[in-house]
C-alpha cells in the first residue's frame, strides 16, 4: 500500500495498556477492509503515570509519537507527512490527545503542513468540559464506599481542615477507618512532623474546599479510571503521592482551560469527535445519565459529541470503563462503526496529493 494510516490510543487516568481491550485490533481490521491501498496500524501508547502536570504527560507522548512517526515513515519509504495520524484518547487520555494536537499544530510555520500529520482527534467519553456532577450520586454501589473512606482518612490527616483547622496544632488521635473500606491496613499518619513544622497537607488549605473534595473524591475513588486504586499507606506516607495525582485530575475543574482547549482543537480543522456514554432513562432512573458534561444544546460543539447508548451498565462509571467490551456495552459495535465513519471522513478531508 502507498498510504499509511496510524491510529494511536491513549489511556486515561490510572488506565493501563489493556484499557482498550480488543477494540484497536477490530478497528484496524474494519479500516483495512474499507480503505483499499492503505496500510492501517493501530498502536496503544504504553502505560504512563497519570500524575503531576498534564503538560508533562503530553510532552512525553509527543516525544514518543514523533519518534514513532519518523520510524514508520522511513520504514514505509514515505516522505515527511506521509503517515496520517488519528489520535484516540479514552477519558483523560483525550485531554492528552487534544493538547498534543495543539502543541504540534502550533510548533511549526503556519504555511507548512502539520507534522506529525494529525488528521483527527477522537475522544472516548473524555470529560472535555468536566465530569457530570451526578456521577458520584448515581454510582453509590461502586464508588461511595471509597469516597467515604477517603473523607475519613483525609479528616484524620487534616486534608480538608475539618474542625476549623487544616492541620491540628498538636498531634491528636487519628480516627479509625473501618477495615472493610480499606485496601491496606491503617497506619499512623500524624498531621505534624516531629520537628513541629507544618505538615505539607496544609498546602491544600488555601484551595477551594469544593475543589479539594471533588478532586480528592475523583482521585481516591478512581472514577475517571473506573477502578478503586486507593492506597492508604501511600496517602498517609507523604504529600508527594497525593499532590501529584491531585494536580493531574485538577484539570477537570479548570473551566477556562477546558474551554480554550476545545476552541483550539476546532480551530485546527482536524476531524473531532467525542463519543460519550449515555445511560437511557429507566423506571429506576427517570433521567438520562452521562459520565461527562455535555456542551449546551445551542453550542456548535454539541454536534461533535456523539451519544453511545449502553443499557447494560449499572451506572456512569460502569459505562465509562466498560465501553470497549461488548459484554459490558451493547453499543460496542455501533461505536466501532461510528469511529470508522469519523476516520474515513478525516482520510477524505486530508487526502494525500
Amino acid at each position: 500500500p502507498r498510504e499509511l494510516l496510524l491510529c494511536v490510543f491513549i489511556h486515561g487516568f490510572k488506565g493501563t495498556d489493556g484499557t482498550f481491550c480488543g477494540f484497536p485490533e477490530r478497528l484496524k481490521h474494519v479500516l483495512t477492509e474499507t480503505l483499499p491501498g492503505t496500510k492501517v496500524e493501530c498502536v496503544v501508547f504504553p502505560a504512563y503515570e497519570t500524575r503531576g502536570e498534564l503538560a508533562e504527560a503530553t510532552a512525553r507522548f509527543v516525544s514518543w509519537l514523533t519518534e514513532l512517526t519518523v520510524n514508520l515513515e522511513a520504514s514505509h519509504g514515505l516522505r515527511a507527512g506521509g503517515a496520517r495520524i488519528v489520535l484516540c484518547g479514552h477519558s483523560m487520555g483525550g485531554l492528552v490527545a487534544a493538547d498534543a494536537l495543539l502543541g504540534i499544530a502550533g510548533s511549526g510555520p503556519e504555511q507548512r503542513p502539520m507534522w506529525p500529520r494529525i488528521i483527527a482527534c477522537i475522544g472516548y467519553d473524555t470529560p472535555y468540559l468536566g465530569l457530570h456532577p451526578n456521577v458520584f450520586k448515581h454510582s453509590v454501589s461502586q464508588v461511595s464506599t471509597y469516597v467515604d473512606a477517603a473523607k475519613s482518612v483525609a479528616a484524620g490527616l487534616g486534608l480538608f481542615g475539618l474542625g476549623g483547622s487544616a492541620v491540628p496544632s498538636s498531634p491528636t488521635p487519628q480516627p479509625q477507618v473501618p477495615a472493610e473500606r480499606l485496601l491496606a491496613p491503617p497506619s499512623p499518619g500524624p498531621a505534624q512532623s516531629p520537628s513541629g513544622k507544618q505538615s505539607p497537607w496544609a498546602k491544600l488549605a488555601g484551595l477551594s474546599p469544593t475543589y479539594v473534595a471533588a478532586a480528592a473524591g475523583t482521585l481516591l475513588a478512581g472514577a475517571a479510571a473506573g477502578t478503586a486504586f486507593y492506597k492508604r499507606q501511600e496517602l498517609a506516607g507523604g504529600w508527594q503521592w497525593a499532590s501529584d495525582h491531585l494536580r493531574y485530575v485538577g484539570n477537570l475543574w479548570d473551566e477556562g482551560g477546558m474551554r480554550r482547549r476545545m476552541e483550539g482543537v476546532v480551530d485546527t480543522g482536524v476531524v473531532f469527535r467525542n463519543f460519550y456514554t449515555l445511560l437511557p432513562a429507566s423506571v429506576l432512573n427517570p433521567q438520562e445519565r452521562n459520565f461527562s458534561l455535555l456542551p449546551s444544546p445551542t453550542s456548535p460543539l454539541r454536534a461533535l459529541w456523539r451519544p453511545q447508548t449502553n443499557t447494560l451498565a449499572k451506572d456512569e462509571v460502569d459505562a465509562h470503563i466498560g465501553m470497549f467490551e461488548p459484554r459490558s456495552n451493547d453499543g460496542y459495535y455501533e461505536l466501532g462503526l461510528e469511529v470508522v465513519s469519523a476516520v474515513r471522513e478525516a482520510v477524505d478531508r486530508f487526502a494525500l496529493p
